[in-house]
């Protein structure tokens, strides 16, 4: 589409015009303020000095680092906007994709015109400073605050099947659907580990030229997957290198407006990146209950219909940056929407990933569509696909986005419904007897001994069931020998012993 057809667009249009990322070194900014240094970055970004105090709407990523009732009334309150609207979100890092696509439709309806989408995590500052059991002396905002609107729900992570053995957090248990890659792959123990270290290898090689990425060193393989003094293991096969970095302090922000906006403020146009189409989906909440644990209906489902919608195949998609919280996450997500894990003509991020990039938690894929949209200014016309993933690969939210408006507007689709027709398993919460070993990971200590270990298995007749064991004979199996198929007997109370 030409600049001069341009002039004939809808003026409810939605357009990114501005991203403002920001990380910081020497720590003790509490988050608002790093969202108020990312707004404003991302005004400069726009090129409108007048932008943030046009924002009506400031829609906040849920924060962890620090409690605000309404985080998005002070960034509002501190960028000088006479804010109408402000809404929050819980847990999930598919949060950002929804809140632009929800963003994209308010503005194209004339409920928002400008809306402002962020969040910041001062998490670096705050383990610090818990280390000497201080507290920071940042804003408090007391019981006469409303609280904001939410916009987006917690995603569930706490069904009883594993909430009663103890597999309780992601690092549990994306190892588990790493050993399902494995096995289902065919590969050794040791082939798949420098397998997982290529990847990781290759987003490491992408954060040491990104600008605003957290570890900017490229490292090898073997410096990956390798446990050593700094990279301990932490559940098989992940070392710390393979697991997501919370440890930073770290900010990033959207700013959205109508094209009638960015024309009247003088935007230039050459900062317009367009969201084409959005999609929503959800896998079982149990993990005991998903067909496969090396598999995900909602990501093949949801990447089919956001490109559908964008009228696009997936060779016209330049750019790529797929929800990386864990290796496992991205080869299940390449999988399922057909990307080749080693493609150096379209690498599957565009900041380094979550380890190397920065995972300030639930605000990543704020960075992510930054970043992706630094990449499509350089490359004008081309497309880019954004996903991303809350929970235990549970909920998802893809998103295109191009510098050139989409043909008949922004179009937005949960496609639960097709999601909820697909094959599931029936899970056993508790079970008592015989089962074959599915999947499985040790969990280390800071020490760096196992410390338990837990077990996806299939009974006879095909059900699931989770469980989990404490001996030492048996934790030195599951480090070293490949126990696919192999016998256990598992408890009723959740315990398993090989039989």
């Amino acid at each position: 589409m030409t600049l001069q057809s341009r002039t004939n667009l809808d003026p409810r249009t939605p357009v990114l015009v501005g991203t403002g990322q920001t990380r910081e070194r020497q720590g003790g900014v509490e988050p608002v303020d790093l969202m108020v240094r990312a707004a404003r970055t991302a005004a400069a970004d726009a090129g409108s000095t007048r932008l943030l105090e046009l924002v009506d709407s400031v829609r906040v990523v849920g924060l962890l680092s620090w409690r605000y009732p309404d985080p998005g009334a002070l960034v509002g309150a501190r960028i000088g906007a006479a804010v109408r609207h402000t809404g929050y979100s819980g847990n999930g890092g598919s949060t950002p994709q929804v809140l632009v696509n929800g963003a994209a439709e308010d503005i194209a309806a004339g409920r928002s015109d400008v809306v402002l989408i962020g969040g910041a995590e001062s998490w670096r500052t705050r383990t610090k400073l818990r280390a000497q059991k201080l507290r920071p002396d940042w804003t408090v905002q007391d019981e006469s605050v409303p609280a904001a609107d939410i916009l987006v729900t917690d995603v569930p992570m706490a069904a009883e099947s594993e909430r009663r053995i103890g597999l309780d957090r992601p690092s549990y248990v994306y190892p588990l659907f790493e050993q399902a890659l494995r096995v289902s792959a065919g590969r050794s123990l040791e082939e798949h580990r420098e397998v997982v270290g290529g990847l990781w290898s290759r987003f490491s090689k992408i954060a040491a030229t990104n600008p605003n990425a957290w570890v900017q060193r490229e490292y090898t393989a073997a410096e990956i997957s390798t446990p050593s003094p700094d990279n301990r293991m932490i559940s098989t096969p992940y070392t710390k290198l393979l697991n997501s970095n919370n440890m930073v302090d770290q900010s990033a922000v959207l700013l959205m407006c109508s094209v009638e906006t960015a024309t009247r403020l003088g935007i230039p146009q050459e900062n317009w990146v367009f969201p084409q189409s959005g999609t929503e989906s959800h896998d079982t909440y149990a993990i005991a209950e998903r067909e496969a644990l090396d598999g995900s209906p909602a990501i093949r489902i949801a990447g089919a219909r956001v490109l559908d919608l964008a009228g696009i195949g997936l060779d016209e998609v330049a750019y790529v940056d797929v929800y990386s919280c864990f290796p496992s996450a991205v080869q299940v997500a390449a999988k399922e929407l057909g990307l080749a894990l080693d493609d150096p003509g379209r690498p599957l991020t565009v900041t380094g990933g979550l380890t190397f990039g920065g995972g300030p938690w639930n605000n990543y894929v704020s960075h992510s569509i930054a970043t992706m949209a630094t990449r499509l200014r350089e490359s004008p016309g081309s497309y880019g696909l954004v996903t991303a993933n809350s929970g235990y690969l549970t909920k998802h939210a893809m998103g295109v986005y191009r510098t050139e408006p989409p043909v008949g507007g922004f179009k937005r689709l949960d496609v639960q419904a097709e999601v909820d027709a697909q094959r599931t398993t029936r899970a056993l919460v508790s079970y008592a007897g015989r089962a074959s070993a599915e999947s499985w990971t040790v969990v280390y200590g800071r020490d760096g001994s196992p410390e338990r270990g837990f077990l996806a298995a299939r009974t006879a007749t095909g059900e699931r069931t989770l469980a989990v064991t404490t001996d030492a004979e048996d934790l030195v199996t599951l480090t070293e020998v490949d126990v696919a198929g192999q016998h256990v007997s598992v408890s009723e109370e959740g315990h398993f012993r090989f039989a």
